[in-house]
């Protein structure tokens, strides 16, 4: 039977773990907001590159607009997961959708970024072959260098490879811990998308102008999109994996707690029975002695 002494020890553990649990509960909520305000100020930006797409895309109406042509037989996937644990399903969900998608496309040549370690580790235990390895940022800070970490790797694929299919796959949260897998069809640009941005009417009847070379100019924003769609992804990643880290702590709390009234209850029932044993040898000892 346990001590009073070893009741008291697990105790102080169990409060331990309660107060770590706690806190990283606190900074997975932190963390959420973050990325969800980063995810909002993003769609300002967005939206200015596009208005910039559409000034130079009817500045040339009679040119058909038409995306590069990309190879049917190989594809370029960036998969985001997670570096850290205690975050779910997260990187299971993600692995299972991306094998799916590319069983449906029926692609076998495959060139695959993995974004966090541990979603690497399940695309490797499902066959799958991983070109490169980045860590996941560990803030807004980190996402900058990141995206533009890609963006050189998704050149150096089209240079190497001629691959210019690419596919972004990502976690995008719904409301609090619900979660379900993204995709962003990255590249070739979607032509439907750039011709309906060119019949887009302007908003005002000042038509605005520019003096930059068309191809440098039209070359520059598509990568400002690129960009954006990169940089959303790991902010939606981010906080999605938070979001989900958040669920599982609030989990393992109530499990703390109910552990800790389990204990302190064998506690006080084990401290109890001592001091009735110590009463009993009290009186005992005293009817001896009577006698």
């Amino acid at each position: 039977m346990e001590t009073v002494e070893e009741l008291k020890g697990k105790i102080e553990s169990t409060e331990d773990l309660q107060s770590v649990v706690k806190t990283m509960k606190a900074l997975a909520a932190v963390n959420i907001r973050q990325y969800e305000k980063a995810v909002q100020a993003l769609e300002d930006y967005s939206r200015t590159v596009e208005m910039g797409l559409r000034v130079v895309l009817q500045d040339r109406p009679g040119i058909p607009v038409a995306a590069r042509t990309a190879p049917r037989d190989q594809i370029g996937a960036i998969v985001f997961g997670s570096d850290q644990g205690m975050c779910g399903q997260l990187n299971d969900q993600i692995v299972g959708h991306v094998l799916k998608t590319m069983e449906d496309l029926g692609i076998e040549e495959r060139y695959i970024l993995a974004v966090g370690e541990r979603v690497m580790a399940r695309m490797e235990d499902e066959g799958q072959k991983i070109e490169k390895y980045f860590q996941v940022p560990t803030g807004i800070t980190g996402i900058i260098p990141a995206v533009q970490t890609l963006l050189a790797e998704i050149e150096r694929w089209n240079r190497e490879y001629g691959l210019n299919q690419v596919f972004l796959f990502h976690s995008q949260q719904l409301s609090g811990a619900s979660l379900r897998p993204h995709t962003v069809h990255l590249l070739p640009i979607d032509d439907r998308w750039l011709r309906q941005l060119r019949e887009t009417p302007w908003p005002t009847k000042a038509l605005p102008m520019f003096t930059m070379e068309w191809d440098p100019l039209f070359s520059a924003l598509i990568r400002e999109y690129l960009f954006i769609s990169l940089f959303r992804a790991f902010a939606e990643s981010l906080a999605s994996e938070n979001a989900s880290r958040l669920a599982s702590m609030q989990g393992a709390e109530k499990s703390i707690e109910e552990r800790l009234g389990e204990l302190n209850t064998r506690f006080h029932q084990r401290r109890q029975m001592a001091i009735t044993e110590e009463l009993l040898d009290i009186v005992s000892g005293f009817e001896a002695l009577s006698h």
